[in-house]
């Protein structure tokens, strides 16, 4: 009985070595018609750092469809958002947003997930980054054939 279990242990040990070391040799990420994103860089590699694009600040872009949350049309990468500090409510909770002149967030953020209405954001609500995105503009990382509701 215990040579036949030293026997299934050894068995099972060779076919995990063999699947490591199928699984180890590198993979020929140059196959024709295939490129990443990082151009024809070894993986292993270091690529060059890509090209910062600069924002849109002038000028909002319209949404692409009935419920897409606004774009924020300005820099956002330095605010400070955790769980005791918004700062784009700074501007744009009421009644700040009159002094900033800045568009006060929808209501449907004060309503919390049971349908009560509250006189602060809902934490539900309180990571505005989750939803809404700085503008940019920039070429599309990859073909695609998106159309927006307006175009149909």
């Amino acid at each position: 009985m215990k040579t036949l279990i030293k026997g299934g242990l050894l068995g099972i040990g060779l076919i995990i070595v063999a699947a490591v070391t199928m699984t180890t040799e590198p993979v020929n990420s140059q196959e024709p018609g295939i490129q990443s994103l990082r151009g024809h860089v070894a993986i292993a590699d270091e690529g060059a750092a890509g090209e910062l694009k600069s924002q849109n600040t002038g000028q909002l872009l319209g949404r692409a469809y009935r419920q897409q949350p606004p774009l924020i049309p300005h820099k956002v990468e330095k605010y400070q958002i955790n769980l005791k500090v918004n700062q784009c409510l700074r501007c744009h909770d009421w009644p700040y947003n009159v002094e900033e002149n800045a568009p006060k967030v929808s209501e449907t953020h004060y309503i919390d997930r049971n349908g009560v209405a509250l006189n602060n954001v809902t934490r539900g609500r309180w990571f505005c980054t989750q939803c809404h995105v700085p503008q940019i503009q920039a070429r599309a990382l990859i073909p695609n054939t998106f159309r927006s509701a307006f175009d149909e």
